[in-house]
């Protein structure tokens, strides 16, 4: 996020409808909900993500166990269980 001054992005007559109700404070305007990107889209958290679950599933139906599989990638059997579970 970036910050910007009014002045210079907004015509003057929304910028002095502005200043009737914020004056000198930040204020942040989120995008309209057409043109939000869902989580980890634009980092590739959720690609990564995604990739390691895959991994997971395959090593375990190659045999691994919960407990083995937690280990190697730092995660409770619990997390690991439902990982498997909903990649089904």
């Amino acid at each position: 996020m970036q910050y910007k001054n009014a002045k210079e992005v907004l015509p003057p007559s929304l910028l002095k409808e502005m200043q009737e109700y914020i004056q000198g404070d930040l204020i942040y305007i989120p995008k309209a909900n057409q043109k939000r990107v869902g989580w980890g889209e634009v980092s590739g958290s959720k690609a990564l993500i995604t990739k390691r679950n895959e991994e997971i599933l395959h090593l375990y139906t190659n045999g691994k166990s919960f407990e083995e599989l937690g280990q190697k990638f730092h995660l409770s059997v619990d997390s690991i269980r439902k990982i498997i579970y909903k990649m089904r």
